[in-house]
């Protein structure tokens, strides 16, 4: 039985049925996070504020009954907001990007004002020998860096040959967390000195980008029905996060298959099969 063929099959009969929401499968962790909405920030303003925990505008404290202490400096947080804007000539309306930005600062700099949104990791992921076993063996017999993170966020640097994960605590699902590694390991196997398959060149959301994403989260699915894990939900997330990248490819499920076949590559690779 062709595994991949498989896999690819059911994603493709999950996505017939419709648009499917995707679900990051970690708890985000030492974020910074807003006070008012408990939401994080996005990865740019992650790194404006440099510091985990809550942050609040200076009317929003005042607003809370506290106040900011004398001489702290405020941080910046921006983002883009769509707006309309008409052509005096053709009279055409459309929408342009439009930066704004919010002065901030972190409640450690404020009176009177405490954390409301502290979240505990749930705890529920638990380690998987058979799986941990395929992740040990790998990145010690490829010398790739594995390092654990609490944070918000999981990738494959190809320049130091790193994968960077939450961490286990940080899962609310066993699945989820092995196919997050899997994921990022199988993108490893197209450095330059394995399968040679990364362009680095690639654009986020480019074609090569996107193919990519496809292989990684085919290898990944395969690795965790390997091992075991896969549940309903899993998948079904898996087949979200491929329907994702597809409509960057124009929904043509044929790259499916040539991902498919490139992620037969990778997870044999990383079997050492």
């Amino acid at each position: 039985m062709d595994i991949y063929a498989v896999i690819t099959d059911r994603m493709i009969q999950e996505m017939e049925e419709g648009i499917i929401p995707w679900r990051k499968p970690w708890m985000a962790a030492g974020a910074a996070i807003s006070h008012t909405t408990g939401k994080p920030y996005s990865l740019l303003n992650q790194m404006l504020l440099g510091k985990p925990g809550e942050w609040i505008t200076f009317s929003q404290c005042q607003q809370e009954g506290g106040r900011v202490r004398k001489g702290e400096k405020a941080r910046m947080v921006v983002f883009w907001k769509w707006i309309e804007t008409k052509d005096e000539e053709t009279e055409e309306v459309k929408e342009v990007p439009f930066l704004k930005y919010f002065n901030v600062f972190h409640i450690d700099q404020c009176k009177g004002i405490t954390a409301k949104h502290t979240q505990t990791n749930p705890n529920l992921a638990q380690a998987d020998e058979a799986a941990e076993t395929i992740i040990t063996e790998y990145v010690k017999r490829e010398g790739v860096t594995l390092e654990h993170r609490e944070g918000d966020a999981a990738f494959y640097q190809p320049a130091a040959d790193r994968i960077v994960l939450p961490k286990l605590s940080q899962f609310t699902e066993t699945a989820e967390y092995y196919g997050t590694a899997f994921h990022e390991m199988v993108h490893s196997t197209g450095h330059m000195k394995r399968l040679a398959r990364l362009d680095t060149t690639a654009n986020f959301g480019s074609e090569n980008y996107s193919r990519e994403e496809l292989i990684g989260e085919i290898g990944s699915a395969a690795l965790v029905h390997h091992v075991g894990l896969e549940t309903s939900k899993s998948f079904r997330n898996s087949a979200a996060y491929v329907q994702n990248w597809l409509q960057a490819l124009k929904n043509d499920k044929r790259f499916i298959v040539s991902a498919a076949s490139k992620a037969d590559k990778a997870v044999s690779f990383i079997l050492g099969a």
